[in-house]
């Protein structure tokens, strides 16, 4: 078997395989289908510093090649993950990685303190895709510099790797990128959700409570790719590819295109098992190449 395994900051993972915050709650739901110490990484639901209850239904949408989805990071809140759901998960063998969610820089950084003193938790996912209440619901992430602040005020609380999650709806994704670089990240992780919407023509009303929504799936994968890949070219840190990875040979197109490592979202919902698939595809992938490393491929697209 080849070596699969890659570093992420401090984070050390068996494989470059992880899945995708929100698709596969908190690893225990997809025990009974796979050994989820099998795969490099679990990164866990959108955690907030409070409860949130979500957006009202109906909050997903299936639509040609993907879904919309507009859930609205409903959670218990981080103090009910530490005390609920941490004990049964910490001595899974591979990484638990949080994402992290919130309004306001505060609720950030407060949130990421709390994880900070967990043992077993080796990163945290923030997500700056969230909308800033203090700058009338415009997302932290789609500016250089509501990236850099963010990002900065948290590497300050959170000692562990930090990998800064992208939202692709913004004009250049590479600025945001070097402002989350030089703002102390480890690692960034692309793409969040392309904004969509989905309409019933009979009713003649939009098909979510929310009107818009976030669109995943097969469909994304190719404007996810290109922003893998330009990002990849601009950052020294590592680059996780996420978007409309749906079996193994999309998973060895990002790590082409410069991903150190990938995670899998939507096609969770699909086949369970589609984790353990890709990794075997990998490793399939580089023994017919006669690849000893993961590292050959890593960012080898030639144009």
């Amino acid at each position: 078997m080849a070596d699969l395994s890659v570093k992420i900051g401090d984070l050390k993972l068996k494989n470059p395989v992880m899945t995708a915050s929100g698709t596969f709650g908190y690893g225990e739901e997809f025990a009974d289908f796979i050994d989820i110490a099998r795969i490099g990484g679990i990164i866990v639901k959108g955690t907030t510093l409070h409860k949130r209850e979500g957006n009202a239904y109906p909050r997903m949408a299936e639509t040609p090649s993907g879904m919309l989805n507009a859930v609205g990071l409903q959670n218990k809140g981080v103090d009910y993950f530490v005390n609920s759901i941490y004990p049964r998960i910490k001595e899974v063998d591979t990484n638990i990685i949080v994402n992290v969610s919130g309004s306001a820089i505060e609720d950030y950084v407060k949130t990421a303190e709390i994880i900070n003193e967990l043992d077993k938790i080796s990163a945290i996912e923030l997500n700056i895709s969230c909308p800033n209440v203090k700058q009338g619901g415009m997302a932290f992430g789609v500016t250089a510099k509501g990236a850099a602040e963010v990002v900065k005020s948290v590497r300050s609380a959170y000692k562990k790797t930090l990998i800064v999650k992208l939202s692709p709806n913004v004009t250049d994704i590479t600025e945001i990128a070097r402002a989350a670089e030089e703002s102390g990240a480890d690692s960034v992780s692309l793409i969040n959700t392309l904004l969509g919407m989905a309409i019933n023509a009979d009713t003649r009303r939009p098909v979510l409570s929310t009107v818009t929504g976030g669109l995943s799936g097969a469909a994304v994968k190719p404007v996810a790719l290109r922003m893998v890949w330009q990002v990849a070219k601009v950052v020294n840190i590592p680059v996780i590819g996420l978007g409309g990875i749906m079996n193994w040979r999309d998973a060895v197109e990002f790590l082409l295109a410069g991903a150190s490592a990938i995670q899998i979202g939507t096609a969770n919902f699909v086949d369970p098992t589609v984790t353990v698939k890709v990794i075997e595809g990998i490793n399939e992938y580089l023994e017919l190449h006669k690849c000893q490393s993961i590292s050959d491929i890593i960012g080898a697209l030639e144009v």
